[in-house]
């Protein structure tokens, strides 16, 4: 039985995806041989690498002045890739918090750099709100300027990008890429790990800014520099070969279905749903903001949490998985990504109002 499945990740692939690579699993287009199999530098599989690039920069429209990587690392490895690719000759980069994971970003960057604190959305309810682009100060001459643009752990989506000019605005999108469209020039460099949106754990996605490629600092690892893997055209060591099969798979699927612009209107009914059933009721909570809650990441509370287990394992019964919040913060958490049906958001908006009729 497929269930419903709300994790933060690794998450749900689309069913369509999952087939597909099934049928190809031992035998991939006549080659005789499963994309696991293959050389990373043989015809079958540069063609399978050529088209998930291509498929990509199609959806994000990226602009000829950024080059797409495939990396090995995921996006908490990036918290140590990022400054050593872009300090250069800096000693400072600033930070936008939001949320736990950029939190962690602020404190790798502390053994490269000296980071700032630009501003943050931390407030007594703990991260709720993405600071408004006003609220931001800036050093005088910062390398970059970091943002995670959707903070799975506390539901914070940023929706509003600036433009900082000349200074590189850098941004782990991991949890919300390919959900809606994005301005990719606005950025200096954007990156995620894959397991979210993109497909199954194990490649990074990293698009940068071709003039920002000559800034890696010494201590960088060959394998991890943007300029090296760029000139390589992700080619320099081994890449994650199947990882970017399911990921080109997934970029095929997107496409299929219209695009960006489609995939959000999906993921805007489907948040709208859910955030309605919350606020209707007392028996549940959402502390987030309206402006800054996540169409991908839906953190909640009930009002008294003594039920949580309860309602837990009556989810369970349900085939729908994977809700318990993270163990930072407690409560529950839907996380419905661009692959989680409107029918799954349904079942829990369903689910949660049995149970609240249940405990009156």
């Amino acid at each position: 039985m497929r269930v419903f499945n709300f994790s933060a990740g690794p998450a749900a692939l689309p069913e369509e995806v999952l087939r597909q690579a099934a049928d190809e699993m031992l035998d991939w287009r006549g080659s005789g041989m499963s994309v696991m199999e293959m050389s990373h530098r043989g015809k079958e599989f540069i063609s399978i690498h050529e088209e998930a690039l291509a498929d990509l920069r199609d959806l994000l429209d990226v602009p000829a002045s950024h080059r797409i990587l495939f990396l090995q690392g995921g996006g908490l490895g990036e918290n140590a890739i990022v400054p050593m690719n872009l300090l250069g000759t800096k000693e400072t980069a600033d930070f936008v918090l939001t949320g736990s994971w950029s939190q962690k970003t602020f404190k790798e960057a502390h053994k490269y750099c000296a980071p700032h604190l630009a501003a943050s959305g931390q407030t007594a309810d703990g991260f709720t709100r993405s600071p408004a682009r006003a609220e931001w100060q800036l050093s005088d001459d910062p390398a970059y300027v970091h943002l995670c643009t959707n903070e799975t752990i506390h539901g914070v989506e940023t929706f509003d990008i600036p433009d900082l000019g000349d200074i590189p605005l850098v941004a782990d999108v991991s949890s919300h890429i390919l959900s809606r469209p994005l301005d990719v020039a606005k950025f200096g460099a954007i990156y995620g790990g894959a397991q979210k949106n993109i497909g199954m754990a194990g490649v990074t996605v990293v698009i940068v800014r071709e003039d920002l490629l000559d800034r890696a600092l010494p201590i960088c690892p060959s394998a991890f520099e943007w300029k090296t893997v760029a000139e390589n055209n992700s080619m320099y060591n081994t890449p994650p070969t199947y990882a970017i099969y399911i990921a080109g798979l997934v970029f095929k699927w997107l496409k299929k279905l219209g695009g960006l612009k489609a995939i959000e209107a999906r993921n805007i009914e489907k948040s709208k749903l859910l955030y309605s059933a919350i606020d209707s009721s007392a028996f549940y909570v959402n502390k987030v903001e309206r402006a800054s809650r996540s169409r991908m990441n839906v953190p909640f509370f009930l009002a008294d949490e003594s039920r949580n287990e309860d309602f837990l394992a009556g989810a369970k019964a349900r085939g729908l998985l994977q809700l318990k919040g993270h163990k930072s913060v407690g409560g529950m958490r839907a996380s419905i990504y661009n692959a989680v049906p409107l029918e799954g958001v349904k079942a829990l908006v369903e689910y949660m109002k049995e149970f609240e009729q249940r405990q009156a």
